[in-house]
């Protein structure tokens, strides 16, 4: 008799701890059992592939004001106007469509802007400031902008008058900061106990950070994409830059521009990147920006960008070109 009493009080226990597995996978609600994962040697994980691609833009647009945010029947038709207006295979019968075709670039097929807005349904990946706006700019980087720009308008003396992107020196998502743009929105990031290497899709980029200490190059040394200390702060992974060259900007910052990053797994699939902008001589206000990257299992594959700089050959080509017909 105590065999089978014992037996059924097994059998008991057995069903009481299948009830919520059973009520999970009948649509019933598990516990939120997630816990940041961590690597061997103990510091968080967020190695993998991220995808941050989003048609959130980076500033408000104008007509949504101060409106950070948009209910879901607003998110839906915002989505719908922006996924059309971005589409390149659209035609019209204007008889523009050859030239369609060529300002685009691309068809419709090789672009990636994304189909939706963030989760929360934000109306600007800038958090701060509270517009949704990048600060004004002051004067001395307004005639840096303004002097790219008349570069831009001319044919080209020569490749130092085309931005950094267009002679593939840097992806024009590839940041830093990251950013979300046509196509190839994604990184991959690798992790040992003394560095983190970031890999953009993009151009087919790496930075690689430091994590153990290592001492800020001089001030006299500068490079494309700074020069990076990254540390722990909790679950987040923050990431210093400074050292930039003036060769490069982004939306107006110079060569002072110190850039902080900030990396925090979320969830099992969600990694938030975060960025704060401080560069007095180019802003007149520091300011900040958010964007939720999702995991994906698929591949980065090479960009190659115009390989063996073929593309800056041929455009100094066609500059000349142009020059010999105004000549005539």
């Amino acid at each position: 008799m105590k065999e089978r009493e014992l037996r059924m009080a097994v059998l008991s226990v057995i069903l009481v701890l299948l009830v919520p597995v059973i009520g999970a996978s009948q649509g019933g609600t598990a516990p939120d059992t997630w816990m940041q994962p961590l690597t061997p040697w103990g510091a968080p994980d967020i190695q993998g592939v991220w995808d941050f691609r989003t048609l959130t833009p980076l500033e408000r647009p104008s007509e949504l004001a101060e409106k950070t945010f948009l209910t879901p029947e607003e998110a839906a038709a915002y989505e719908q106007r922006t996924v059309a207006a971005l589409d390149k295979d659209r035609r019209t019968d204007d008889g523009l469509s050859t030239q369609a075709d060529v300002s685009s670039a691309y068809n419709q097929f090789w672009w990636d802007y994304g189909t939706e807005l963030t989760e929360d349904k934000r109306t600007s990946l800038i958090t701060d400031p509270t517009n949704g706006r990048i600060p004004v700019l002051t004067a001395e980087a307004q005639a840096r902008v303004e002097a790219a720009r008349a570069a831009r308008r001319r044919p080209a003396h020569g490749p130092e008058d085309r931005g950094v992107a267009e002679r593939c020196i840097l992806g024009f998502n590839a940041g830093p900061p990251l950013n979300p743009s046509a196509y190839n929105n994604n990184i991959q990031l690798f992790q040992t106990p003394d560095y983190v290497a970031i890999l953009t899709e993009m151009v087919h980029d790496a930075r690689i950070v430091p994590l153990n200490g290592r001492p800020v190059l001089s001030e006299d040394v500068k490079q494309w994409r700074g020069d990076a200390r990254g540390s722990w702060s909790g679950n987040t992974l923050v990431v210093e830059s400074t050292n930039f060259t003036d060769k490069t900007n982004f939306r107006g910052s110079g060569e002072n521009l110190h850039l902080v990053e900030r990396f925090t797994l979320v969830n099992a699939n969600t990694l938030l990147y975060e960025y704060q902008i401080d560069d007095p001589s180019s802003f007149t206000r520091s300011w900040s920006a958010a964007i939720p990257m999702k995991r994906t299992e698929a591949p980065l594959f090479e960009y190659a960008c115009h390989e063996g700089n073929y593309g800056m050959l041929n455009l100094l080509a066609g500059a000349r070109a142009e020059e010999d017909v105004v000549e005539e």
